[in-house]
């Protein structure tokens, strides 16, 4: 089977650097990734290089070749991350015996998550990729304020800023941390913004506008490296590194009506949580399921080979790790070559996260019914209100809305509404800082990745344990490609996205459920802590399915 090209970390021949000069045998181990020999093939270098020409003239041009194989769709990232470990094994070896030189590196960056942000594995692999092609980088977390962000810069001398965040409001902190800096007269500092919720537009038009210096937009690590290359090289592009265009707009309508915007609702938006009165064509269940107990229980014992029959491969490999087809590729030949090459890889996660994973379950029901955009959350007596959530409806279409799928409140019924709040502990996320680290950098994307989709599929797994308990397990595919489809009775609608995208209903949550006994904290923006926990509302309605809010 023709397979990808330099993707893999192994050769067939019994010496693969048979006959290659000291050169090519050092550009092999990092295109190829091959750390065995990597040691004597330096020592061979060493007796016609200096350290820092072996750095500058050999290893970084064989990174720059991964680099270019990624980009041609010709190497996957796992393995990118494995020609980093080498290239990390490498300088590792080599700097003892370099004379330490002041700014004698191709350029500086400080990276951070922005405040009340906890994600970090895309800042992570920024962090990877170019500190392995020759950039000092002065990585300084996550949930940073720009306090820390500006004071760590200027202590550290380094040349740009770079800022990532998942969330919405991650993208209004960004903006908040440009006009700081042009308060303080330090809009000389070059920014590199990437994450999630930034589309290119939002960046390069909108950000770019109330910028004085300059701000670019970094899709991914390699995009960011291409940055700091310009950047490094003493370009001063006026404001634009060169960059892809714009999609061309239909000749009457303006380039602005037709960006494309996050998969998460602006919180700005708030037109979209008012009742105009207009509702959607849902009509309630006449007779809902009774609620199985009142308040919240805990489940912490689990068999976690049970819970990993509920990981989505295709989310695990091609969303986590990603693991993409190439072009070019078929199906079926693409999924010969994940069974050969991904799947050894989640059978050793499984065994190897075995006892560092741990799963634990807050689960509730509790009386409910709708007004409008609002669910009303009543106490164990059926009549006193206890709390609200108030969700977004569309605008057009059908105008769906959550609260459509519960009784409402005139009509004088009570209905039943579920949540759920699963973790698997905080051990991977301490076992990913350790890998990270030591440059385990494959493995560090792989734990990372399989502690978030077990988080997923334990939510899963108790998901269907609720519709037994609701008595609404009518609909149970007999197949789990259809369970990762939803094709079951009712939904599990998650805090953070299209249904329900305001992460400030998980304090209400939190009041009703208390998970901090199963260890999930809030961070002060609303995220859940460990990050490999997830959390949603349980809808028995036979109509309920997953729907975007436009």
């Amino acid at each position: 089977m023709a397979r990808f090209e330099n993707v893999k970390a192994s050769s067939t021949a019994s010496n693969p650097f048979e006959g290659l000069g000291v050169e090519d045998r050092l550009k092999k181990h990092i295109v190829e990734g091959i750390k065995k020999n990597l040691e004597e093939h330096l020592g061979d270098a060493l007796k016609i290089y200096t350290p820092l020409e072996i750095i500058n003239e050999v290893l970084l041009d064989g990174m720059k070749t991964v680099g270019e194989l990624f980009g041609a769709g010709k190497m996957q990232l796992p393995f990118v991350l494995q020609s980093a470990e080498v290239m990390k094994a490498a300088v590792r070896q080599l700097e003892p015996l370099m004379e330490k030189v002041e700014g004698g590196e191709k350029g500086s960056i400080l990276l951070a998550t922005v405040a009340g942000d906890v994600h970090d594995i895309g800042k992570n692999l920024v962090d990877i990729i170019l500190s392995n092609n020759g950039y000092r980088v002065v990585n300084i977390g996550i949930k940073q304020s720009i306090n820390a962000i500006l004071d760590k810069t200027i202590e550290t001398k380094c040349q740009v800023i770079g800022l990532s965040g998942l969330l919405v409001k991650s993208t209004l902190v960004m903006r908040d941390n440009l006009l700081e800096l042009n308060s303080r007269g330090l809009s000389s500092y070059p920014v590199i913004l990437g994450g999630a919720a930034l589309t290119r537009a939002y960046v390069e038009q909108d950000l770019s506008s109330i910028y004085e210096g300059r701000v670019f937009y970094a899709r991914d690590a390699f995009e960011g490296l291409r940055l700091m290359g310009v950047l490094s090289e003493g370009g001063e592009p006026n404001g634009t590194i060169e960059a892809p265009s714009a999609p061309p707009a239909p000749d009457d309508e303006p380039y602005e009506a037709v960006r494309v915007r996050s998969h998460r609702i602006d919180e700005l938006e708030r037109d979209l949580y008012v009742f105009s009165g207009i509702k959607s064509d849902i009509a309630p269940v006449k007779n809902p399921p009774r609620i199985p107990f009142y308040g919240a229980k805990r489940h912490i014992k689990f068999d976690i080979f049970e819970i990993y029959k509920y990981i989505n491969p295709i989310a695990l490999f091609r969303g986590q790790w990603q693991f993409k087809r190439p072009e070019g590729m078929g199906n079926i030949e693409f999924n010969q070559w994940i069974d050969s090459n991904a799947s050894p890889i989640f059978e050793r996660m499984k065994r190897e996260l075995g006892s560092v994973l741990k799963p634990k379950v807050k689960w509730g029901y509790f009386p409910c019914s709708s007004s409008g955009n609002d669910l009303i959350i009543y106490r164990d007596d059926l009549r006193t209100e206890w709390l609200r959530f108030n969700f977004p409806r569309q605008r057009d279409g059908r105008r769906s809305c959550i609260t459509d799928f519960f009784a409402p409140s005139e009509s004088g019924a009570t209905d039943t509404v579920g949540f759920q709040i699963v973790t698997v502990g905080s051990q991977a996320s301490e076992l990913e800082r350790e890998l990270f680290a030591k440059g385990d950098f494959q493995d560090y994307l792989f734990v990372h990745g399989m502690s978030v989709e077990t988080a997923e599929a334990l939510a899963e797994f108790w998901h269907r344990q609720m519709r037994i308990e609701l008595g609404i397990a009518d609909q149970e595919p007999d197949e789990m490609r259809l369970l990762f489809s939803a094709k079951y009775h009712g939904a599990r609608y998650s805090f953070g996205y299209p249904a329900c995208p305001n992460l400030e209903d998980q304090a209400k949550l939190f009041e009703l459920m208390s998970p901090e006994d199963i260890g999930i904290e809030l961070s002060e923006e609303f995220m859940l802590i460990p990050e490999q926990s997830t959390s949603a509302i349980i809808v028995h309605h036979p109509e309920a399915k997953y729907f975007n809010i436009r």
